[in-house]
């Protein structure tokens, strides 16, 4: 989402200087992305002034997500309304011999009237929930049977339920919608030097303070200016941890305020001024200490990662991720990739590093000053299970900023592959080593397991294809991805070609963990995640000829729990962009709003293509939502017409690629919009 071209250099010589001149370079950058902004300072000499991230919400419930909790609802006061009718005619029955309860369509037990539940069960099909809650097999197997009849599939799969069987279902389904309308997202854009109005005020605190006990009441009340001791009266608790609390959103509230600050952090540049400096993070995983904006901000001291909480979380995601393909596979798994991103790195104060030690079992060694000085291996004994391979796959911004971790993560991986007194089914990482070795790779080649791109080069250029419509076969995504990032680095290596070990570690490889940092952007956000998570499984997947995994692991979540790449594609896309309330957001930013959707039509084609993310629910709602809705599409094509013509391309690429099954009406009404807008754009120009 915050992207700048960077001018890089390295010398007196180099194109900043050249460039630059004695002229300042001004940098307006994103106070949660620190770790990109750091670039500006190294390479351009920028002085970087810091803006807000926009404000928090909710997402809440739409359209077929309300009725399936409206059936939902309907469901469980009917249920309450028969036990409760029938504990008073009991009651009120003289004492008989109990009789054998009626049987139902849905099995044995109290007896069930089906049209509810069937209805239940067209609602969820209907908003494609069961592909984030499968029905049992034999309740699949039913609806299948019944064929395209949608009312006799429902009907089906509500006699081949049993009636606890349901009952399970159903508060499963509650509990995940209630996860859904609970999810955080970013409202809207951020207006430079604009202090947040009321309700974004509380959007900001509802974000910030989520875990804490504020109640929602005193949160509305520090949104409208009142003061801590007004609002510990209006609670009626004299609690310290209340107090505690709300000095903290009070001050939150004041320092938001002052977003003003960023016009005048920019005229101070500008003027040659000082602009004082403030360390760049995350709001809700930082708090207030990332505030005021308006300030030349900082990162973070890269011989200090992982840190200890950091450590802990990572170590957690690792073993999750081993037990979780254990439970799947039968067996531990060989290797697991592991994306180290910069921006990760610096707010998470290096969890994705702690992921890699915990798959081989490392752990940190600390000088007295605090700075890690190596990465020690566990031994087997402690450990308890076998080292798993850890293939790294670096960012340009990661492998240029934190060259000492890099370099400490290649002597623990060496050492675990040199290790002869483990044996090769208890080490992963030797086992892979003397297979290298004996397929006539070199020592260097075969103790190689961190890749990025070739020295001075970033990015994928996976997205730029996909941008550009430049592929015909899925496969090209990954071996595009494969070509750009097939460059081993560590204590000797600093950018040298191993194309065939990249693929043996991938041929190997169960899964791949991608941390995500941030409530503002995710996977469906920004065109990195699929350019580079998404086509590294999909060269995976093409190695090995099986369909492999890839877990997500949220670190702005207080549990570590790695979630399958697809279920959280499914989160993303109901409470961000089918999600009216994230549309109206967006769309009424004018022309910057309009490209913001228009670039999240081109994300979830590139899921398609690299993961093959292709779920018909997505596309049908994205094409109501945007193009079928008459006024939403007015103005999307009045504030952007490039960014509402891409949306309607893609929804005929998507149908093209076979992601998409569109009814030929709608692919003929989509060809015609198409169509009238190419001319008109035309005639504009």
């Amino acid at each position: 989402m915050y992207k700048h071209i960077v001018i890089c250099g390295g010398s007196c010589r180099g194109w900043p200087d050249q460039l630059l001149g004695g002229l300042p370079n001004v940098y307006l950058y994103a106070a949660n992305n620190p770790s990109e902004s750091i670039l500006a300072k190294r390479r351009g000499y920028g002085c970087l002034v810091s803006y807000n991230v926009p404000p928090y919400a909710r997402a809440g419930l739409y359209k077929e997500l309300q009725s399936v909790r409206g059936l939902l609802s309907e469901l469980l006061e009917r249920r309450e309304n028969v036990e409760g009718e029938g504990q008073r005619l009991r009651a009120a029955a003289p004492a008989v011999p109990a009789a054998a309860p009626a049987a139902s369509a849905a099995g044995d037990g109290e007896p069930v009237e089906p049209t509810l539940e069937a209805a239940v069960i067209q609602a969820v099909v209907a908003a494609g929930l069961q592909k984030d809650l499968p029905f049992p097999s034999d309740v699949q197997q039913a609806i299948s049977a019944a064929g395209d009849d949608v009312d006799a599939a429902a009907a089906a799969g509500a006699a081949a339920f049993e009636v606890e069987g349901f009952e399970d279902y159903a508060g499963r389904l509650r509990s995940y919608l209630a996860e859904l309308e609970a999810t955080l997202f970013s409202e809207g854009l951020h207006t430079l030097g604009q202090s947040p109005t009321t309700e974004e005020l509380r959007g900001y605190l509802m974000g910030c303070f989520e875990e804490s006990a504020l109640p929602e009441a005193a949160i509305d009340a520090l949104a409208r200016g009142r003061s801590v001791a007004e609002v510990l009266a209006q609670c009626g608790s004299e609690s310290g941890e209340l107090r505690e609390q709300l000095r903290a959103a009070r001050e939150t509230v004041s320092l938001l305020e002052r977003n003003v600050e960023e016009i005048s952090g920019m005229l101070r540049a500008l003027n040659g001024e000082y602009v004082l400096p403030a360390p760049g993070g995350d709001l809700i995983r930082d708090g207030a200490a990332v505030l005021p904006t308006g300030r030349n901000i900082h990162a973070l001291d890269p011989y200090r990662i992982p840190s200890q909480t950091a450590l802990q979380r990572g170590l957690a995601a690792a073993e999750k991720t081993i037990e979780g393909y254990r439970a799947e596979h039968g067996e531990y798994p060989e290797t697991i990739a592991v994306n180290l991103w910069g921006l990760e790195a610096i707010k998470t104060r290096g969890e994705s590093v702690a992921v890699a030690l915990g798959l081989i079992g490392a752990r940190p060694v600390c000088e007295a000053t605090g700075r890690v000085a190596r990465y020690e291996l566990i031994p087997l004994q402690e450990l308890g299970r076998p080292r798993v391979d850890a293939l790294c796959s670096l960012s340009g911004i990661f492998r240029d900023s934190f060259a000492n971790i890099v370099e400490l993560l290649d002597d623990a991986l060496a050492r675990a592959a040199q290790s002869a007194d483990e044996p090769v089914e208890q080490n992963f990482v030797r086992k892979h080593y003397l297979e290298l070795l004996e397929e006539e790779e070199d020592e260097e080649a075969a103790l190689s397991r961190i890749f990025s791109n070739a020295a001075g080069e970033f990015g994928s250029l996976v997205n730029e294809r996909v941008v550009a419509g430049t592929w015909e076969r899925d496969e090209e995504l990954g071996e595009t991805w494969a070509s750009r990032n097939a460059f081993a680095f560590g204590r000797q290596q600093k950018g040298v070609s191993r194309a065939k070990v990249l693929d043996k570690l991938m041929s190997t490889s169960g899964s791949l963990v991608q941390l995500t940092d941030s409530v503002e952007y995710g996977l469906t956000d920004i065109q990195e995640y699929y350019a580079n998570s998404g086509a590294m499984v999909r060269r995976m997947s093409d190695l090995q000829g099986r369909k492999v995994d890839a877990l997500v692991v949220d670190t702005t979540q207080k549990t570590v729990a790695p979630r399958k790449l697809d279920s959280v594609l499914r989160m993303e896309y109901r409470t961000k962009l089918l999600n009216p309330k994230w549309a109206e957001a967006m769309v009424a930013q004018g022309s910057g709003g309009a490209f913001e959707v228009s670039q999240r039509m081109t994300a979830l084609l590139g899921w398609g293509g690299t993961t093959r993310f292709a779920e018909d629910w997505v596309w049908d709602q994205s094409a109501a939502r945007y193009v079928l809705d008459e006024d939403m599409a007015r103005r999307l094509k009045e504030s952007n017409p490039e960014a509402f013509r891409n949306i309607v391309g893609r929804l005929l690429e998507a149908q093209a690629r076979n992601l998409w099954n569109a009814p030929e009406d709608l692919l003929e009404r989509l060809s015609q919009i198409y169509e009238d807008l190419d001319d008109e754009l035309e005639g504009v120009a």
